[in-house]
């Protein structure tokens, strides 16, 4: 009777390719393991087999289709929020600029009315 789990098992030409792709300077292991459907954990366990040397083979650089599809829009949805963090902050800025011209004004407008005596 067999009843554990069956494990995926993946090719060494599909962990080099995982591997290399996570040593992308503006990736990271978690964003390629998302990407790829495996644990983050067995990414970095494979990028230590790699680095011991225990895929002999030739390095590949290319991702599959389908992840790379995936990280793309990561890519572009991470290049957005920093985009609207950057929108937001100078909304901000000029939003607090503006309290400052609005006080400034009301600072004005009172020292110069006030200066008058009223003698009725």
């Amino acid at each position: 009777m067999n009843t554990g789990k069956k494990t995926q098992r993946y090719s060494i030409e599909f962990k080099v390719k995982a591997v290399e792709w996570s040593y992308q300077a503006h990736r990271s292991v978690k964003g390629v393991a998302e990407a790829l459907d495996i644990h983050p954990f067995m990414l970095s366990r494979w990028r230590k087999e790699y680095r011991e040397g225990k895929f002999a083979m030739k390095r590949v650089k290319k991702a599959p289709d389908e992840a790379k599809k995936l990280m793309k829009e990561r890519d572009e949805i991470n290049r957005l929020k920093r985009r609207i963090a950057e929108l937001q902050e100078e909304n901000d800025i000029l939003k607090k600029f503006q309290r400052f011209q609005a006080e400034e004004r009301r600072k004005r407008s009172d020292s110069s009315g006030n200066t008058g005596n009223n003698t009725e």
